[in-house]
């Protein structure tokens, strides 16, 4: 196939050896299937600001540190050089994100170079060595909903654990391979406790998450595991193996206590359980 001109400069360094395949086409970059000698992985190629369709990306930006002042003024006044700026910014932000969730425990692909706006890192596969299907493709029973929510929301918690919040996480940038989920997609990752936004930021991407589960497994509709994750966050009480249980108590005031604490041993129990089967079956396929 055709080179993609951004490309061309990784293939002359002899970085890249072959384009094999456009892979997907987003909002923010263009991904294709490469060869690095022996190894296939994948090439995002982000799209320029002015082609780009991601929305408010100023949100995003809120709260990411810039040591230097003369590149903060120059990306503040929207000169060329800021605007080169923001741009370096925009991509090295995913390096980063990447590196800092891979320590964290979170599952993320690999990144392996990140040059004039174009990212090489791992291709994800499954069993078979094809592209791994996105979580938007799979249809799966109530018991691998719940293993499969319960995993994205351990990855949520060990994100903000680790100071960030994905800002745009939905079933279309989760991958799923032989081992479960696979998350992607975090340029526009945001500093939870510096962004403003942060908050609204977390409980959309959990919202999201618990809403395409639910459709298989309609318990989870019921659950509050956004308000739950970021309360504890905000007293900081949330560590990356806390035990979620769903549950969201607003006020002590007119509640059955003793209720909704038999909910929160049940719950508690349950995902004990829940953690035990995902140990279990870490090697099988969905």
């Amino acid at each position: 196939m055709k080179i993609p001109k951004r490309i061309q400069p990784l293939i002359d360094e002899g970085l890249i050896d072959e384009v094999i395949s456009r892979l997907m086409s987003g909002k923010e970059a263009d991904v294709y299937v490469v060869r690095c000698n022996s190894e296939i992985r994948c090439a995002k190629v982000y799209k320029d600001a002015a082609k780009r369709s991601f929305k408010q990306a100023v949100l995003y930006r809120e709260g990411r540190n810039r040591r230097n002042s003369r590149r903060t003024r120059a990306m503040e006044k929207g000169s060329k050089f800021g605007r080169q700026q923001q741009e370096q910014t925009w991509h090295s932000a995913e390096v980063d994100a990447l590196s800092k969730l891979a320590n964290a425990g979170v599952r993320v692909p690999q990144p392996y170079a990140c040059i004039d706006g174009v990212l090489l890192m791992e291709l994800i596969t499954d069993s078979e060595g094809s592209v791994a299907p996105r979580l938007s493709e799979l249809a799966m029973s109530a018991e691998q909903a719940h293993e499969g929510h319960y995993q994205v929301m351990r990855y949520v918690v060990r994100m903000l654990c680790a100071g960030l919040v994905h800002g745009d996480l939905s079933e279309f940038n989760i991958l799923v391979d032989e081992n479960g989920p696979v998350i992607i997609d975090l340029p526009q990752a945001v500093d939870a406790a510096a962004n403003n936004n942060a908050g609204f930021m977390l409980a959309r991407d959990v919202n999201r998450i618990t809403s395409f589960y639910g459709q298989f497994a309609p318990q989870l509709l019921e659950s509050q595991y956004a308000r739950e994750i970021w309360k504890l966050f905000e007293e900081g009480e949330l560590h990356p193996e806390i035990a979620l249980t769903g549950i969201f108590v607003e006020s002590a005031h007119e509640t059955d206590v003793d209720g909704v604490l038999q909910e929160i041993e049940s719950a508690l129990a349950e995902e004990q359980s829940r953690k035990e089967r995902l140990v279990d079956a870490e090697s099988k396929t969905w």
